[in-house]
């Protein structure tokens, strides 16, 4: 793991109405050389600021990176450059774990390339801060709460997360690499009506059919699809082997549609103009695969 570098990295989502944020706090060391960066990325631009070192617990959650902090009761921010100003305080409140860790099995499998982890799927934010020349209100505003550890981002894969009216989601596709070959991991959670619903390779799902803007997972009787209707992608830095030099794009809020559904019962149903999405699956050689692949 030390030759391959290590990161650990947060992702607070924060949305009111008509207006998003998100903060992505992050450790990274590669040949030894440990630094820090926060990430912002808003409904129009995104933000990259570089930190020489950081403190952070994971039981319970704190991330602290300058004088700006990151914890399950909320976010301060007091940061001032030449570039950059950020103030404020984020309040959160009834935050929502999940049952229990979204890697089991694989959470204990040695050196892998990226582990996921859910702290909140959704919970009620409310506070003021300033980014530069904008201001950010949250009177009873929804947020999210994930992380990820290891060496470097999968190369292929697809993330989505949306919270609406009767709950939270999230997807995760990923190709991953293990001791010479390859597999899809699949990890979610549909968070509907006060119900949990797992969605993950460990419990039987896959693919049943994904193509340039659009996924579906079968699982049992159980099927989930994830479409991108419309991109609102910025440019953000990721990891590879420790270093942030790979570059990504992610729609913290653009529209998409998802459909959940159980036989013949649908569950739910929807197109969310708030929804976060990541489609990094793609590189020109296929436009579509299917379970039968």
């Amino acid at each position: 793991m030390r030759n391959k570098g290590y990161f650990q990295g947060w992702y607070f989502k924060c949305s009111d109405g008509d207006k998003t944020v998100a903060f992505i706090p992050a450790y990274h060391r590669n040949q030894n050389i440990a630094s820090a960066s926060l990430q912002i990325i808003t409904d129009d631009t995104a933000y990259h600021i570089p930190f020489k070192k950081m403190e952070y617990a994971n039981k319970p959650l704190s991330v602290k990176i300058g004088d700006c902090e990151f914890t399950e009761k909320g976010i301060a921010l007091n940061f001032q450059s030449s570039r950059y100003q950020l103030e404020g305080l984020l309040r959160f409140r009834s935050l929502s774990p999940i049952a229990y860790d979204i890697m089991v099995p694989f959470a204990f499998v040695p050196f892998m390339q990226c582990r996921h982890g859910v702290y909140s799927m959704m919970h009620r934010i409310d506070g003021r801060i300033i980014l530069n020349d904008q201001t950010f209100d949250f009177h009873n505003g929804v947020g999210y709460i994930e992380g990820d550890r290891g060496y470097s981002f999968p190369k292929r894969y697809i993330w989505t997360q949306c919270c609406f009216e009767n709950g939270s989601l999230m997807l995760s596709i990923a190709n991953i690499p293990m001791l010479g070959f390859h597999f899809t991991g699949i990890i979610g959670v549909v968070l509907l009506n006060g119900r949990e619903y797992r969605i993950a390779t460990y419990l039987g799902a896959s693919i049943k059919g994904i193509g340039e803007n659009a996924v579906t997972v079968k699982q049992g009787e159980y099927e989930f699809t994830a479409e991108l209707l419309k991109k609102n992608a910025h440019p953000l830095f990721a990891p590879t082997n420790g270093n942030m030099s790979r570059t990504i794009h992610e729609s913290a809020s653009c529209k998409a549609r998802y459909h959940f559904s159980h036989k013949n019962e649908v569950l739910c149903d929807f197109v969310s103009e708030k929804a976060s999405f990541e489609f990094e699956y793609f590189d020109g050689s296929s436009a579509l695969e299917t379970a039968s692949n």
